[in-house]
């Protein structure tokens, strides 16, 4: 067994232990309602907690006699969801309502984890509010509902104006393909010395943000938009050994090899992303980064690291396909949804909870704060949602060409296989072609060799 499993195993023995631990769980009290979610790494950032503090305010005062304990689980993603699985597991632990990304819901639901939540949506008139795609991303292959989506988010280059300026790039940039990207950062390193030219996450430490900031950004824009890039369809089946697979890859080799990108160490560092937003871009030390809609909630007054200038400072631009083929522009779309354990001891007054939660008034709210797209079609059509916050009408206007993970059971182990590949090109370890490969055998594990060549 490699050490690193070994100390998998002994941190989910730990964590399981301590959980267990904890107390009697969601079951000790029926008049209280345990709702877990993540909290922010970074104690300067509390939207979250705001928010969840105002809606159990409000809970309580409609429901005499009902209390909200909240508990956050303060964790990288990775951590996040390692802890959650273990506590959904016994009805010990498990709470009554929990957080829970939409890249890994799947995984859960495959495990009997969540409860599906179809009854209770068939009684609530605001779900016909929620965009059809949104309520894809949290069903189970069994056609079944699971969770509800508290938005949305897409993905796109931010860019310091006047980093651009010094290096006699346009401010109001719009690169047409890859080689764009690549020249504007070329021209950075050459022209502004001290900044960073370009930042694509990479590697196992930054998670999904690699796979989805990063590789699949670049993977996505590989074809004509048309087909999934990474899941076929019509086969069922995950595809290995595609030409697109290899030149993002390259893409990523390119930024480091050629020294674009931030120093390897930092790049590989789990709390570099904290360190974009809170460090270099509000500092003028980034040039180019390619991120998500939601870094404005970094920066927003209350947040500890405000920074009111940003839409001044920053401009942003699509992410173009490779080759600038249709539709000339790429976005990738996540989110995270509410769902109730299947071991919940208060499922009813966790569905409560969620209709509290998700008012048009408090999604709206939420969705501002948390720098978020709207996934319900009356706050989307709200011109104060729209004027709320620069940068909210570009990223929503991406939804259009957006593309969504094939978040399917394996997903997560296919995930930590490109951010294996993208990791061995980034330090210089391996080749494209040695990544590629190695990739494609390890997708055939991970996906129990339901693999088609492409």
């Amino acid at each position: 067994m490699r050490p690193t499993a070994v100390l998998l195993t002994t941190a989910l023995a730990l964590t399981a232990a301590s959980l267990t631990a904890c107390g009697s769980g969601s079951g000790s009290d029926p008049d209280t309602l345990k709702v877990s979610f993540k909290q922010s790494t970074d104690n300067s950032v509390k939207v979250m907690d705001t928010f969840l503090a105002d809606i159990k305010k409000q809970f309580e005062k409609e429901n005499p006699g009902k209390k909200v304990e909240l508990v956050p689980i303060k964790a990288p993603d990775s951590e996040y969801y390692t802890k959650v699985q273990q506590m959904l597991r016994s009805p010990k632990t498990a709470p009554d309502l929990v957080y829970e990304d939409t890249f890994l819901i799947n995984s859960d639901i495959t495990s009997g984890y969540l409860k599906p939540l179809d009854p209770y949506l068939a009684k609530w008139k605001d779900w016909n509010q929620f965009i059809d795609t949104a309520k894809a991303a949290a069903k189970g292959e069994d056609g079944k509902t699971y969770g509800v989506p508290d938005g949305t988010d897409t993905r796109g280059l931010w860019f310091d104006k006047g980093i651009f300026e010094e290096a006699g790039l346009p401010t109001d940039w719009q690169p047409e393909n890859w080689d764009d990207v690549l020249e504007a950062a070329r021209t950075i390193k050459q022209k502004v010395p001290g900044v960073t030219p370009l930042n694509v996450y990479t590697g196992k430490p930054a998670g999904e943000a690699a796979t989805m900031q990063g590789f699949q950004m670049l993977l996505y824009g590989t074809n004509d938009g048309t087909t999934d890039p990474l899941y076929d369809d019509k086969s069922k089946k995950w595809i290995a050994g595609s030409q697109g697979f290899k030149d993002a890859l390259t893409f990523v080799e390119t930024v480091y090899k050629e020294k674009l990108g931030p120093d390897v160490a930092d790049a590989l560092d789990p709390n570099f992303g904290t360190r974009v937003r809170g460090e270099l871009l509000p500092q003028g030390k980034l040039g180019i980064n390619l991120d998500g809609s939601w870094l404005p909630q970094d920066w927003l007054e209350g947040s500890g690291h405000e920074w009111p200038e940003w839409s001044e400072k920053l401009g942003l631009a699509s992410m173009p396909t490779q080759r600038g083929q249709a539709p000339g522009k790429v976005s990738m779309s996540g989110g995270w949804t509410w769902a109730i354990p299947a071991k919940a001891a208060n499922p009813d007054l966790a569905f409560t909870f969620i209709e509290t939660m998700q008012t048009k008034a408090n999604a709206q709210k939420w969705y501002i704060a948390n720098s978020g797209i709207a996934v319900r079609k009356d706050v989307a059509a709200d011109p104060a949602y729209v004027q709320a916050q620069p940068g909210i009408k570009f990223f929503t206007d991406l939804v259009a060409t957006t593309h969504y993970r094939p978040a399917y059971p394996a997903y997560p182990k296919v995930s930590t296989a490109i951010q294996e590949a993208m990791e061995g090109v980034t330090t210089g370890d391996v080749s494209v072609e040695e990544a590629a490969k190695a990739y494609d055998e390890e997708l055939k594990s991970a996906t129990d060799n339901q693999v088609i060549e492409k």
